[in-house]
């Protein structure tokens, strides 16, 4: 039976039907989670699509088993994201035939034995990136890694340490795309490594290490020893009761060092790990394959080698009647059933899962490769299938903790507010528990369970000591799931929640945007003017849930406020100093400290600062952390980021070595790798192709793709080739090629000869620009600065600025613009997007 598509205008007006007016939940709902086969055709018209597919598919999973739920009873718990949220691969991926792609959000890779060897580093590189091509986030740790200047037994004669691996790994995610998505990666190290400066330091060099999250591991002997003023011993192999390489270190030096970084550029975050060990009961089967050795790129999952998870969210704001009412409650009972619930259909994905990577080994199996080729990435398939199957690990987190605290009348960061969160929290681990000890009943507990092995886990005697009938039960009839709770970002799906993301406080619960008018227009509405002279209507966004209390308070959310009246509204309701820059840093740690006793893997969250807050700030938070029991704490000083990727000169009070001057290539290579950049203006299909030296931009053709004079290019495509070649009459040609599904290299002839004359030669000029290094930020003001009078042309120069925005570094200030939205020059560029630090607004393309 042939499915149904549906034109991009008409899924985008079905699903803001859907989101009630929200074009951001609807733009973002069918870029990311409609299901799309690989030529863009689009087969689901809105949410309520997606969530029958889900419904429908985890029916057919808990038909397997007793008491299985019906898909009437799934939609309804999925239904307008209420209830239970499936996150990210889950959503994308449940019931979609499309794709051949994991549902699991998150893997961490290794090896064993001696793993300091190049082909344990090597196969390390590959495996990142068979799993980054399956949507897969990944994480791996550096410390089995010889230190610099270790003897090796090849030509290089001694090691050349973490700081070139990290680069390798790093370039190998940033070439691989997920549908629009670039891959996700986290490196960690210990601080025992005698590397470990070397790799705190790394990221703190413009243009270094930019396609991976790194965070240092950190020991209790190290945080005293840093606290006291005393020595650290450094050693390698770290575990070894005989390292080869030994040193003596001042702890508190080092531990400077890191907290001057983390203010500075954000990074390195930090783990404390053997609070997560300690904590950790899959760590209680560490002999049996289970020792946590990396998280996943945000944090919120320590694993051991070739596990993987699995997220999904509970909406806590749906639990709260009455909401911003004096007769608002939060009901336990309702809440409860359905946290069992989350925790069923999280093991019911696992099934989904193991479904899908048999699929994956299937298509590795029938690839016209080698078996040589294809017997790594199948092996370690296998891996993944067997831990997944034999630990049945899931990830039930929550989001709308700070509008849940709001509804109820409580300000986020005050006593009150955190002593609530923590039962509610604690609740989430009962039931989830609770739940997974009845699946073990109905359907077996997980393969290597044993109750001797977790009888001194704090978590579990935690649980025990809450409900010591749970723990009888668990002795009894065991487990299905060796570790079940997170808290992870849930940055898109608080989008379609409309409510504020994971445990965080609300952004701004009103600000100001700005929409160009034609001041021409009679009925045009002009609030402000910029110095080019363009007008604009200001008018003013409100937090979903704060036009809930509007409306619970008797005010008229459609009403034009002045900006007194919005002041005095914000201060009588309960979002009043309770947003990211209102909650007291320090109570925010101690509150995530808290909450982590009841999350047996690990919470996701950044301390947001402003720009004026001084390294000791961060030493304290990081202390603190520690302190309070998180498991790892990353900070965000406004700023910091860019403040480092700007940086083109040393900074002698830092202490940061010189960057060194980009290297010019003037004749230009035969070859060059080239992105492929789609993007679409007036309804014209444009194309561009941008050739890569070393990773930049080196030279760009951009033109219409599908009219006469243009070029016909399969949807699928996005890397390939350019090909310089000279006639014997001196004459250039350009040509692209890219690789079919048979492998068979197909090329498109004449780059040069099919687009506009034009459009190649301002490309050639701009081409000129790029080749001789100048800055991407400040090509793109000058393509714009360009005075054309042709008005294809014009498209066309805002098709090289969208092609070349991709490729300018994450963090990096738009210098001298201003945000549309707000009006601060607060603007930063994030994924080729301009993100506005002030209101948070963003803008692409």
């Amino acid at each position: 039976m042939e499915k149904n598509t549906y034109s991009y205008e008409e899924a985008f007006e079905s699903s803001l039907q859907y989101f009630k007016g929200d074009e951001l939940a609807a733009r973002v709902w069918i870029n990311k989670y409609a299901v799309k086969d690989s030529f863009g055709n689009i087969y689901e018209k809105s949410p309520d699509d997606m969530h029958w597919r889900i419904a429908n598919e985890i029916a057919r999973v808990e038909a397997k088993y007793p008491n299985a739920l019906s898909s009437q009873e799934l939609f309804n718990l999925l239904d307008h994201f209420k209830y239970i949220v499936p996150q990210g691969s889950p959503m994308t991926g449940i019931g979609n035939n499309y794709q051949v792609a994991s549902l699991s959000n998150c893997f961490v890779i290794g090896v064993d034995g001696a793993a300091d060897s190049y082909g344990a580093i090597i196969k390390i590189d590959e495996e990142q990136v068979q799993l980054m091509k399956r949507r897969g986030g990944v994480g791996h740790d550096l410390s089995h890694i010889r230190p610099k200047g270790s003897p090796v037994k090849n030509s290089a004669l001694t090691s050349t340490g973490i700081v070139p691996f990290m680069e390798r790994y790093s370039n190998s995610t940033r070439e691989v795309a997920q549908d629009g998505r670039r891959g996700a990666l986290m490196l960690s190290v210990s601080i025992k490594h005698p590397d470990s400066e070397a790799f705190i330091d790394a990221k703190m060099t413009e243009g270094r290490v930019t396609g991976a999250n790194v965070s240092v591991k950190l020991d209790d002997d190290f945080m005293k020893a840093a606290s006291e003023g005393g020595i650290y011993k450094q050693q390698y192999p770290i575990d070894s009761e005989n390292p080869t390489t030994v040193k003596e270190i001042d702890a508190s030096s080092l531990w400077k060092k890191i907290v001057h970084n983390a203010w500075k550029s954000a990074e390195p975050g930090v783990l404390f790990w053997d609070t997560i060990i300690k904590e950790s009961v899959p760590d209680c089967y560490a002999d049996l394959g289970y020792k946590t050795t990396s998280t996943n790129p945000c944090g919120e999952i320590p694993l051991c080698p070739y596990d993987s998870c699995r997220l999904l969210a509970i909406n806590l704001y749906s639990y709260v009647v009455n909401p911003f009412t004096k007769d608002a409650y939060f009901d336990f009972d309702l809440f409860k059933k359905h946290v069992a619930l989350a925790q069923r259909i999280m093991d019911d994905i696992i099934d989904l899962e193991l479904e899908k990577i048999e699929r994956i080994m299937e298509k590795i199996d029938s690839d016209p490769e080698y078996e040589e080729v294809k017997h790594a990435e199948k092996l370690l398939w296998e891996k993944i299938y067997k831990k997944s199957g034999q630990g049945r690990r899931t990830g039930v987190g929550i989001t709308a903790e700070g509008d849940m605290l709001a509804a109820l009348g409580l300000i986020y960061g005050t006593e009150e507010a955190t002593t609530f969160s923590e039962e509610v929290h604690k609740t989430i681990a009962i039931n989830a528990y609770s739940s997974s000890v009845q699946m073990a009943k109905e359907r077996g507990a997980f393969e290597i369970y044993d109750w001797e092995r977790e009888q001194n886990n704090p978590f579990i005697n935690r649980l025990k000591e809450a409900d010591p009938a749970l723990y009888e039960d668990m002795k009894k009839y065991g487990r299905r799931n060796i570790a079940c709770l997170t808290i992870a970002p849930t940055g898109t799906t608080s989008l379609m929640t409309q409510t504020t993301s994971g445990i965080e406080p609300v952004f701004l619960p009103v600000y100001k945007r700005r929409r160009k008018v034609n001041p021409n227009d009679a009925q045009s509405h002009v609030d402000f003017i910029d110095e080019t002279g363009d007008a604009f209507e200001e008018y003013i966004v409100f937090h979903h849930k704060f036009v809930d209390w509007m409306e619970a308070n008797g005010y008229n959310a459609a009403k034009r406020y002045t900006q007194e009246e919005i002041d005095e509204l914000v201060k009588q309701s309960p979002y009043y100093k309770a947003t990211s820059n209102d909650v007291d840093w320090l109570m925010k740690v101690k509150m995530q400290g808290r909450i982590q006793k009841w999350v047996d893997h690990s919470i996701s969250v950044t301390i947001n600062l402003p720009n004026d807050v001084d390294e000791e700030l961060v030493n304290r938070l990081y202390v603190e952390a520690w302190k309070s029991g998180c498991k790892g704490c990353t900070v965000y000083r406004d700023g910091s980021r860019s403040g480092v990727l700007l940086s083109t000169k040393s900074d002698k009070k830092d202490e940061l070595p010189p960057c060194q001057p980009p290297t010019v290539v003037e004749v230009r290579p035969k070859v060059l790798e080239a992105d492929v950049v789609r993007f679409q203006n007036n309804k014209e299909k444009w194309v561009a192709f941008v050739g890569l030296l070393e990773g930049r931009p080196y030279e760009i053709f951009t033109g219409l793709q599908d009219d006469e004079e243009g070029i016909l290019l399969p949807k699928t495509v996005t890397m390939g080739r350019i090909i310089k070649t000279v006639d014997e009459n001196g004459i250039k040609r350009y040509d692209f090629q890219f690789q079919n599904k048979r492998g068979y290299k197909t090329t498109i002839e004449g780059l040069n000869e099919k687009f506009n004359k034009e459009y190649w030669n301002y490309a050639k000029l701009i081409s000129g620009v790029l080749r001789y290094r100048m800055p991407i930020v400040q090509v793109i003001k000058l393509v714009g600065q360009l005075q054309l009078d042709n008005e294809s042309i014009n498209t066309w120069k805002n098709g090289v600025e969208r092609a070349l925005k991709k490729y300018i570094q994450d963090g990096t200030e738009a210098r001298g613009k201003k945000c549309p939205n707000c009006g601060n020059e607060t603007l930063i560029y994030q994924e080729g997007c301009l993100i506005c630090t002030s209101c948070g607004s963003s803008r692409c393309g």
